[in-house]
């Protein structure tokens, strides 16, 4: 499709506010009350599409054979995205979901989303703008079939990628053939969603083949012309940076073309991976290792009480902490790694002032922006081409390996492949950060909740990432992303308050899939079922007369009562097997699960999940639910085994398999996903369903076992 003389108009994209909009409200009002309304806010605001490239003849791209080609400014991560939107898009087009293939647009494209994929946002966010786009890019193809056809545009109709009227057809390719000049009319009126053939259908993933017959298209698959192979050498010990170094013998080793010392940082260029990898084995470097830091002083300073303290959450009065009848619980959560199956890393050519970077990001944009400032190069004349993601979950927010795959390049004169071992990628993640809470609530002589406070501590989320490097904090003076779920649901609630304790660690900590929620969650729903237990009350019913008939507690109502129907909710311990309920909200979506589980071995079994969430209009129910149990199993594995700790200053475990993680035996027999539409729009759905899964198991194991269990990962001894 020619790109040439468009006509330009700033093509609208509605929604409100971006997220930075939001934000940069609150550098005016950023004093507590006003606050707290912003924060609640953003916490479950979808921000819409807010990137370039906003004229609708960038996004799609008709080949020959009559194929639609979007170029998504989403990247697929592994959730679908793709399908979803694909999907979306043919609804407007008038085309089968067999005639459209969607890619993750370049920089090159002139598309580029400044807020990357992630937030569980992708679908949601661009609900409303890809259908605008899709139905203006059918119009204007109208307009130039009826061009060709010499029929009055008003006589015209579209249907399976054909325009036809008065007895006579075009397709849209030759439609749109040869046109150089664009005419950009106003956004025709939208389809009804009722009339939508695929919207709302479960329609088979339109990446299944690419991935069964294992298609190059993941970020380890790239390969460019005369391309050598690097590897970088990275200190073990935290906080530890370069003292020298000794790399003569290595310099010599079989295939290598040069050992690159660019600043603080040591990089191996060879012919081979593997020779890559045996001559960085033969540098003798020095470090300097200012302290050895232990777990205990992490613990330490993730604790409430210490660092930066932000009321997020406030209403009525605070608890008396003279009052004895108030219960008062402490929770725990360690850090955590992505441990994505595809490790980090870039193939990056410069040549003649000119980059390109083919690389499995979430940030396209950003990274294109940071290998400009770091190697003083216009952005225009650096492509970022995107790959699928061998898994995201926010690790892919950071890529700043891709600077040094640039840099790599230029050293040498060739294209180079640059890609983290798996000891490094475990070491040099983006942690989940450890957590703190301390919850106190208290029960009034009616047995209803009459305070309820959450107090939590935690290391950088949103704070100093790649996506926020400073506003967060500045201006809200709180991670936004670390109180996502800490704030309290239960607004009926006279007395409530939730308060951040905020502390920068001494290694980097940022976001990890649901960011604060599933440790939030955790401590919250756990305690609620606690002040259920000491009133004698069902735990279900106890919630349910805690939430206010408002739009929001209406949404969360109904999918508990769904839950406790489907599951058939019982508080009674039967032939060894008990019940646990637990809820969340996140980013607007209501969750609420109910897991069935017994002590076998002296283990914890999960043997049956039932979950129920509000999504909105789910766009591939089947894509949903597939969401929803990836997401509960991740969760159940971060709760049940996941666990990074510190030995020796240096952060473990470095490999599989000493990184517990939940394995195919650990997870339930039986999951059952049922979708409510409380909504007129998609909402988020890639992490809302990670919150209640820990809470609702310790809550089951609490009714078997008589113990409260405070700290993940959950074990019995």
């Amino acid at each position: 499709m020619a790109k040439k003389k468009i006509s330009r108009r700033k093509f609208l994209v509605r929604g409100g506010l971006g997220t930075l909009g939001v934000l940069a409200l609150g550098t005016y009002v950023f004093r507590n009350p006003i606050r707290r309304e912003i924060i609640d806010f953003a916490d479950s605001f979808v921000s819409p599409y807010s990137g370039t490239g906003t004229e609708p003849n960038l996004w799609f791209e008709i080949t020959k054979d009559n194929t639609v080609i979007l170029h998504s400014p989403k990247v697929e991560m592994g959730q679908g995205t793709f399908t979803g939107l694909a999907q979306i898009a043919a609804d407007e087009l008038d085309i089968d979901i067999n005639q459209i293939q969607v890619i993750a647009a370049s920089t090159a494209s002139g598309i580029v989303d400044g807020l990357g994929t992630g937030g569980s946002l992708s679908v949601a966010s661009m609900w409303m703008p890809l259908r605008e786009m899709a139905a203006t890019i059918r119009k204007m193809i109208t307009i130039e079939a009826a061009k060709k056809l010499e029929i009055p545009v008003e006589n015209l109709s579209t249907q399976n990628g054909i325009v036809s009227g008065n007895g006579t057809k075009i397709t849209y390719a030759k439609a749109v053939e040869n046109v150089t000049e664009w005419e950009i009319p106003d956004t025709p009126k939208l389809k009804p969603v009722a009339d939508y053939k695929l919207v709302g259908k479960p329609v088979a993933r339109i990446d299944l083949k690419a991935k069964v017959f294992g298609d190059p298209i993941f970020g380890m698959d790239a390969e460019m012309e005369d391309m050598l192979h690097a590897v970088v050498i990275r200190p073990e010990h935290i906080g530890a940076t370069y003292k020298s170094a000794n790399f003569n013998k290595a310099a010599q080793m079989p295939g290598v073309v040069k050992v690159v010392q660019i600043e603080d940082w040591i990089g191996v260029v060879a012919k081979t991976y593997a020779q890559a990898l045996a001559a960085k084995m033969e540098v003798d470097v020095e470090w300097n290792i200012p302290k050895k830091w232990t777990e205990q002083e992490i613990r330490a300073l993730i604790s409430v009480g210490n660092g930066n303290e932000v009321l997020v959450q406030k209403e009525g009065d605070n608890l008396d902490d003279d009052d004895k009848e108030f219960l008062e619980i402490e929770f725990k959560s360690p850090m955590g790694a992505h441990a994505q199956i595809e490790p980090n890393g870039a193939v990056a050519s410069y040549k003649d002032g000119k980059v390109t970077v083919i690389l499995s990001t979430q940030v396209v944009g950003i990274t294109q922006n940071q290998i400009s400032k770091a190697l003083d190069i216009d952005t225009k004349n650096i492509n970022i081409i995107p790959t699928y993601l061998g898994g995201g979950f926010g690790r892919r927010l950071n890529t700043k390996h891709a600077i040094k795959a640039v840099q790599l390049s230029k050293e040498v004169g060739q294209p180079v492949k640059y890609f983290f071992t798996r000891k490094e990628e475990f070491q040099n993640d983006m942690f989940r950060p450890p957590t703190h809470h301390i919850m106190k609530g208290k029960l009034n002589e009616k047995g209803q909740i009459s305070n309820l406070e959450h107090h939590f501590a935690s290391g950088n989320v949103a704070i100093d990432s790649a996506l926020l490097p400073d506003i967060a904090n500045t201006i809200l003076g709180a991670d936004f992303g670390a109180i996502r779920g800490g704030s309290i649901h239960y607004s009926a609630i006279e007395n409530i308050r939730a308060v951040q304790w905020h502390k920068t660690l001494p290694f980097a900590t940022s976001w990890w899939r649901s960011l604060g929620l599933l440790a939030n969650t955790f401590a919250i729903e756990s305690f609620v079922d606690e002040l259920a237990l000491k009133g004698n009350q069902n735990p279900i019913e106890l919630r349910l007369s805690q939430i206010k008939d408002n739009e929001e507690g209406i949404r969360l109502k109904n999918v508990i009562k769904k839950a406790q129907k489907e599951a058939s909710y019982s508080d009674e311990v039967v032939n060894g097997k008990a019940m646990g309920f637990a809820c969340s909200t996140d980013t607007g979506t209501p969750c609420a699960q109910i897991v069935e589980v017994s002590i076998i071995d002296n283990q914890i079994k999960v043997h049956k999940v039932t979950c129920v969430m509000d999504c909105g209009i789910a766009v591939n129910p089947d894509q949903v639910k597939a969401q929803c149990e990836g997401a509960m199993i991740m969760a159940m594995s971060a709760a049940m085994h996941e666990k990074m700790y510190i030995d020796d200053g240096q952060l473990q475990p470095t490999i599989y398999g000493p990184y517990d993680m939940a394995l195919l035996k650990h997870a339930p027999k039986e999951i059952n996903i049922h979708l409510i539409q409380g909504v007129d729009k998609p909402l988020p759905v890639g992490e809302p369903p990670l919150g209640p899964i820990a809470a609702a198991i310790a809550n089951a194991v609490r009714r078997i076992t008589g113990k409260r269990l405070t700290e993940m990962p959950l074990k019995l001894s």
